[in-house]
């Protein structure tokens, strides 16, 4: 089975989690059918202790074939693919030598390089994408494809050295839950990597802090024709709290190192509305006054609106792993290392997001991120271009090399 073979194969299972039961983990049943195959394809492969858990996290170990070595690292990717766009029926497709020009998706759709020029530099090369009615799911079977190639390669050469290796596939990563319940014991590995970015050049150390808020609003429902100075329209309510927060501060206003505002979800009518905002920051002090400047919005409409009309529900969904990384470099001078020694120049720039390893960083494994051909995900433009996913497999062969060296 080829690289591309092995990600067609995995984007064809629908995975798509399910934010509407995010309570729940795996928050979709479907998310099985991959774990139950990638369960297989490991002990095929003779792996050890490999199991999927109650909770769809796929677990395997590769041990050393070192005498006395000691190192223990891990690689991990996760299964879901994300809810904004669907994930059923993917039809995938390869573009062999790609002419740097237009990709004819569908008989609606294109993929103007207009709208995507970087993609011009992938002229030459092999690239995957989806027939446009679904988004690709590259993001992150490419990261699940690549781990899984290196792993066949290593399991057909015994000769070549490695360290212990831990091996994990989790759910629900694209709703934030992707850490929820993962073993840290059970994986047990000094450091790690999220194989999750996009392009093979990117070795990421530095992800958004980020939280939620559910801001809710309660009206006051009469006829219309008896409304004067009585009915409080929460929907209208709603609509005018979005509108006072500063435009400067939604994510189409804001790039590089700037953090955001978004609101993602708005529900409501007369009696009761919604708006659920996600808040972004790679500085936490920054990401503190976003949660002031919400709070101090609340305030200020109850005072507008009557008391207790609108409250406020702020949580914490995970912390700039860069925090981490920095007191225990390791895994960053290792992947560093290893791209050099590939020769592949290295982007270092913020997340603008955020991976299962930002959590698992903060619960006691450092856990840069590392790329694996992948673009415009989480919509019908996904693309996957398989150079750098083959790419991707040498970087995770040498980062092994590079330990036990």
């Amino acid at each position: 089975m080829s690289i591309e073979e092995r990600l067609i194969r995995y984007c064809k299972i629908d995975t798509q989690s399910d934010p509407s039961n995010e309570e729940v983990t795996p928050s979709s049943n479907k998310q099985f059918d991959l774990a139950n195959l990638l369960v297989e394809e490991l002990k095929e492969l003779d792996l050890q202790d490999v199991e999927v858990d109650e909770h769809c996290y796929v677990y395997a170990k590769l041990p050393t074939n070192i005498e006395g070595c000691s190192k223990k690292i891990g690689f991990i990717a996760h299964m879901d693919t994300a809810p904004d766009f669907s994930g059923k029926n993917v039809q995938p497709r390869i573009i062999e030598n790609f002419d740097g020009k237009d990709i004819v998706l569908n008989e609606e759709l294109t993929l103007k390089m207009d709208s995507f020029p970087w993609m011009k530099e992938f002229k030459g090369k092999r690239i995957m994408v989806s027939d446009g009615t679904t988004l690709l799911g590259a993001d992150d079977k490419a990261g699940i494809a690549a781990i899984m190639e290196a792993l066949v390669y290593l399991c057909a050469h015994p000769e070549v050295k490695r360290p212990n290796l831990s091996i994990a596939f989790t759910p629900d990563e694209e709703i934030g839950n992707g850490a929820k319940y993962f073993d840290i014991k059970k994986f047990d590995a000094e450091f790690a990597y999220t194989m999750d970015g996009s392009t093979v050049r990117e070795m990421s150390d530095e992800t958004f802090n980020a939280a939620s808020a559910k801001v809710s609003f309660q009206g006051f429902s009469i006829h219309p024709g008896e409304a004067k100075d009585k009915m409080v329209n929460a929907a209208l309510v709603a609509s005018a709290f979005a509108q006072s927060l500063p435009a400067h501060m939604t994510p189409e206003h804001t790039e590089g190192r700037e953090g955001f505002i978004h609101l993602h979800n708005i529900k409501g009518d007369v009696e009761k509305a919604e708006l659920e905002y996600i808040l972004r920051d790679h500085d936490l002090n920054k990401l503190e006054e976003k949660k002031v400047l919400l709070e101090k919005t609340v305030e200020y409409f109850n005072h507008l609106y009557g008391k207790d009309r609108v409250k406020i529900e702020i949580k914490d969904s995970y912390h700039n792993m860069k925090e981490v990384l920095l007191e225990k470099p390791e895994a960053v001078n290792v992947a560093c290392c290893a791209l050099k020694e590939l020769g592949i120049e290295i982007l270092n720039e913020p997340v603008r997001g955020g991976t299962d390893g930002s959590q698992i960083s903060f619960m006691g494994i450092p856990c840069p991120n590392l790329g694996t051909g992948g673009g415009n995900f989480h919509g019908p433009y996904e693309y996957c271009v398989i150079d750098e996913l083959e790419m991707a497999r040498d970087v995770i062969l040498k980062i092994a090399e590079i330990v036990v060296r």
